[in-house]
């Protein structure tokens, strides 16, 4: 995986061309790509810190990785990483596992070292043992698709 310029901004700081850029990733992975019409703008936006990673080295290369951070008592009682999406042009090149590693860092250097859970897809469950979470409570469908919660310790 090449080198990747990263930004870790609140939702009131995306300009109006970054916030299309993360709605278009969202929605060409989440709705698109993995057939599954779910409203992904939810209303938690604007409470996140946006994760966005791009190709290169300069903020106009393209999106190519994306998460969206909570601290803790937002989505759960600890911190949180969700929306992990990479564009299937970024995929096979390690970049899933970059994002991972740098949305923790960021969760923890904004928030303090603590635990991170987090709502993921099952079929993923392996990729985010690969970063230390581990499964917490039983499998559920949203949206029609399994998922488990996950939690990373410190």
């Amino acid at each position: 995986m090449s080198q990747m310029a990263w930004q870790f901004v609140a939702f009131e700081s995306l300009s109006a061309a970054e916030l299309y850029e993360v709605l278009q990733l969202r929605s060409a992975v989440f709705v698109v790509e993995q057939t599954c019409v779910f409203q992904d703008m939810d209303g938690a936006d604007a409470e996140a810190m946006h994760l966005l990673g791009r190709q290169g080295v300069t903020p106009d290369t393209p999106l190519v990785a994306y998460a969206r951070c909570f601290q803790a008592g937002v989505k759960y009682r600890e911190a949180s990483i969700g929306r992990v999406v990479t564009h299937a042009s970024a995929r096979g090149q390690g970049a899933g596992h970059v994002l991972m590693r740098q949305a923790i860092s960021s969760v923890h250097s904004q928030w303090g070292v603590q635990p991170i859970r987090i709502g993921a897809q099952a079929r993923l469950e392996s990729f985010y043992r690969q970063h230390g979470f581990v499964p917490d409570g039983e499998p559920y469908i949203e949206d029609g698709i399994p998922h488990i919660e996950m939690l990373r310790a410190v």
